[in-house]
């Protein structure tokens, strides 16, 4: 059968330990097109997919020519997981691919219309542009002419329809997070230490950034790492899975987060650093829970915020400036004198945890914080967690609206708060309006926790804003929370509760209404996830 029959398609799968195989040209790339040094700025991270597609190009506008023996040795091992959904049509790419392929092969005779044969010659083909990439001077050849540039409009927003494992059919499992039909993006994961927990965030993780990186339209990521495994070095190898790479990660035991928590005040009302000075005086005494505070200390605070921005000229503050301000206000027999106040902003001072100033874009890059030796429900993670928060608040205030087109919406960035237990503990304003107000901006968030009973708080009614419940193994049902989460009662929520009872690592349990809607099923099903760390 002769190649005129090829067609590029969905169906082509992706080959075994690609990301190794190509990660010197990866390097080789990054190292060409970055400088040496970054004032207050990151070097570029090339995704995967470019480099494979770079790869695949270089390979087919190779004129050596191919054999029907050369594909019948092609002996690359293919995975279950096609490409990503942007792989062949970014620029219409498909087409060059086809036509090229037609071109090098076209005295070969193979089965062209077996997705497993175009896969192969396809990875085959990867693995030869690779190849003349590594050559001297191969590198340099290419970036003189890159058929990948060019602008892109709302078309090119990605689709983001997550596959995070299978049914038990075997029918893939996909979460649809930006077409027009849903709701909402946030989502909701409920796992006991040992259920799977950490693979499915970075499944999740891996699917979003593999289906956008290399698009007009990336979603980025803030992972908050408070068991340090995402940002231990022994698991490198996990970042490239998200299209990034060390620089990712931020150690705020090690240098302080290269960035400000305050907001500017400049050409802004008064009355807005008033309603903020208050909220935040709240914020530092809620994360420092169990601490005796006054109503005075209270006010006091509040007026040291704002004498301190009156001091800056509006412009964003320190906690050192807050500390120095709230002593002055002391009656000054008492200003040598540690309260409770004074001993949470300490704490904020000494362990020196933000920058005086932004050096990076949050919201335009990925970034991973590491939180592993700071004590979980201590009082400098919580503020780490807080005071990012609420800076991401203050970016999408700046934001206009996601773009969109008649089928997507644009997601601009993902927060994923592991552990996220020690943050609902407590009236957490800005985590509230990133939740209810951040998703009309594209900012949206994942919570993980190991109880499903952690997400029934009264500040907000996560159940309502969660477009995706994921129920892991756990150590404790509620009936209350499952009633709230599946609309269950009765032998079905008896059903469920075993159903729940019953998972294995790995396996969870989602809201799937749409059998139910029918009278024809359960309200929910079963899912096995990928595994991949």
């Amino acid at each position: 059968m002769k190649v005129d029959n090829l067609v590029i398609n969905n169906t082509i799968k992706s080959f075994e330990g690609m990301n190794e195989m190509t990660a010197d040209v990866k390097q080789a790339l990054e190292q060409r097109i970055n400088l040496r040094e970054y004032p207050g700025d990151r070097p570029v991270v090339i995704s995967q997919s470019v480099v494979m597609r770079m790869c695949l190009l270089a390979g087919l506008a190779d004129k050596t020519p191919r054999t029907s023996e050369e594909v019948s040795n092609i002996s690359v091992q293919l995975t279950s997981s096609p490409y990503s959904s942007t792989f062949f049509t970014k620029q219409n790419i498909g087409q060059l691919v086809e036509a090229l392929m037609k071109m090098r092969y076209h005295d070969v005779d193979a089965d062209w219309k077996t997705p497993a044969v175009v896969s192969r010659v396809i990875a085959h083909e990867i693995l030869r542009g690779r190849d003349l990439l590594m050559k001297e001077g191969g590198i340099d050849d290419w970036l003189r002419f890159s058929p990948l540039k060019g602008g892109g409009g709302v078309n090119d927003i990605p689709v983001l329809n997550l596959c995070v494992g299978n049914y038990g059919d075997g029918m893939p499992a996909n979460l649809d997070i930006n077409s027009r039909a849903i709701a909402n993006t946030q989502i909701l994961v409920a796992g006991t230490t040992g259920s799977g927990k950490s693979n499915l965030l970075a499944v999740l993780l891996h699917e979003m950034r593999t289906a956008s990186s290399d698009t007009h339209y990336p979603v980025n990521f803030l992972l908050f790492d408070y068991k340090g495994e995402f940002s231990d070095p022994n698991n490198a190898l996990w970042l490239s899975l998200f299209d990034t790479d060390s620089s990712a990660i931020l150690n705020p035991m090690e240098r302080p987060l290269p960035f400000t928590p305050f907001k500017d005040f400049s050409d802004r009302p008064v009355n807005e650093l008033n309603l903020y000075s208050t909220t935040m005086a709240t914020a530092l005494l809620s994360i420092a829970s169990g601490a005796k505070v006054s109503a005075n200390m209270d006010n006091r605070l509040s007026t040291a915020i704002v004498n301190a921005y009156k001091a800056t000229h509006m412009k964003p503050i320190t906690f050192k400036m807050i500390f120095d301000h709230y002593n002055h206000l002391l009656p000054e027999k008492k200003q040598g004198d540690m309260d409770s106040v004074k001993s949470v902003l300490n704490q904020l001072v000494n362990n020196n945890i933000f920058a005086d100033e932004d050096k990076i874009d949050l919201l335009h890059t990925c970034n991973i914080i590491n939180l592993g030796r700071f004590e979980k429900d201590g009082i400098i993670a919580k503020a780490i967690v807080y005071f990012v928060i609420s800076k991401l608040n203050n970016i999408y205030e700046q934001l206009p609206v996601q773009a969109m087109n008649d089928e997507r919406v644009e997601i601009r960035h993902f927060t994923i708060i592991d552990e996220a237990h020690y943050m609902l503990s407590f009236e957490n304003k800005p985590l509230q309006n990133l939740i209810a107000v951040g998703r009309n901006k594209g900012m949206s968030i994942i919570l993980a926790t190991q109880n499903m009973a952690d997400f029934k708080v009264r500040s907000i009614d996560f159940y309502a804003n969660a477009q995706y419940p994921l129920i892991m193994r756990q150590q404790q049902q509620s009936d209350g929370v499952l009633r709230d989460l599946f609309g269950v009662s009765g032998s079905q929520l008896q059903d469920l509760k075993q159903a729940i009872t019953n998972l294995q690592k790995g396996e969870l349990i989602t809201r799937d209404n749409s059998l139910a809607e029918l009278g024809l099923g359960a309200s929910w099903k079963k899912i096995k996830v990928t595994h991949l760390i």
